[in-house]
């Protein structure tokens, strides 16, 4: 027969609700990261700067967005994050762009591009690029 107390029925709960509730866990970001790479026109992004379509710009995945070392949530003008560049390759082409945005569409280590940024790789016409490697510099 099943002897649960109140204490150990709270302990379950607690434990329960900490796994459910835990604050994200930063992801690696040192060394050749890659994932997919798109592009979309600009605006104002999530660091709080007014971007156009013709600066090398970028937003990355918003999982490492929200769990860049330093940044404890609130206002994402204050991550650290913004304003790091970052050097993308995809077949022998490769560009530099600044980080001023965060995608909500994005897995962890994509990038979404400026349309100036993602020329610099391939034809807007492309649409999306798989397997584009990148390092934060």
């Amino acid at each position: 027969m099943l002897n649960l107390t109140v204490h150990s029925i709270l302990s379950l709960f607690v434990a329960a609700a900490s796994t459910v509730f835990a604050a994200p866990q930063s992801v690696p970001i040192t060394g050749i990261l890659s994932g997919q790479g798109t592009w979309y026109e600009q605006g104002l992004g999530a660091c709080g700067f007014l971007e156009n379509d013709s600066e090398f710009v970028v937003a990355i995945g918003h999982t490492l967005f929200d769990t860049y070392p330093g940044y404890a949530g609130g206002n994402p003008n204050n991550n650290p994050v913004c304003g790091r560049t970052v050097t993308a390759a995809y077949q022998g082409h490769t560009v530099t762009a600044t980080v001023l945005d965060r995608c909500v569409g994005c897995d962890t280590y994509d990038l979404d591009f400026s349309p100036a940024a993602f020329s610099q790789l391939a034809p807007q016409s492309v649409g999306r690029l798989l397997g584009v490697e990148w390092v934060f510099n």
